[in-house]
């Protein structure tokens, strides 16, 4: 199973779009981690047989996605948020500490526009970047996560 994480497009569906047609075909499910409401709105529309799904973010104002969601895929379980109600800005510890509590092996946020992949307390963690307006220096990004049987693979890509 191959899942393509986005965030923080912040109304940029075109940088949503180009990930979406570069990973079409090749992926099992699209999720965005928040502040792009209006963007994956659009994108439902373009490709409404894909499996996308849509955190809350705290741009997405009006938005009925939840701001945090367990998922499981592949076997694997995933904790999904946005990451601004888990104070992901001063550390990892509150997020790692709610993906363990769920019995999840993966977490993902967004929230800080910037790329991240560790291991706190034996969870994987990873923040894809902005794929619009990253805070690090580097490029748009995305991140893809492999899940073979009980493993799993990650990256983060330019856009």
């Amino acid at each position: 199973m191959r899942i393509v994480v986005m965030s923080d497009s912040h109304g940029d569906y075109s940088q949503v779009l180009k990930i979406v047609k570069r990973n079409i075909g090749y992926c099992d499910m699209f999720i965005h981690l928040g502040d792009g409401e209006r963007d994956i709105d659009k994108l439902r529309l373009v490709y409404p047989n894909e499996d996308i799904i849509h955190l809350r973010g705290n741009c997405d104002y009006g938005d009925e996605s939840p701001s945090a969601s367990v998922i499981t895929a592949g076997g694997i379980r995933i904790f999904c948020t946005h990451g601004h109600r888990y104070s992901v800005g001063a550390g990892l510890d509150i997020l790692a500490a709610n993906a363990e509590k769920n019995a999840c092996r993966i977490a993902l946020f967004g929230h800080t526009h910037v790329r991240t992949e560790t291991a706190l307390n034996g969870i994987f963690i990873m923040n894809p970047g902005s794929c619009s307006c990253p805070r690090d220096g580097k490029p748009p990004s995305f991140g893809v996560i492999e899940i073979q049987g009980n493993k799993f693979t990650s990256g983060i890509f330019d856009v």
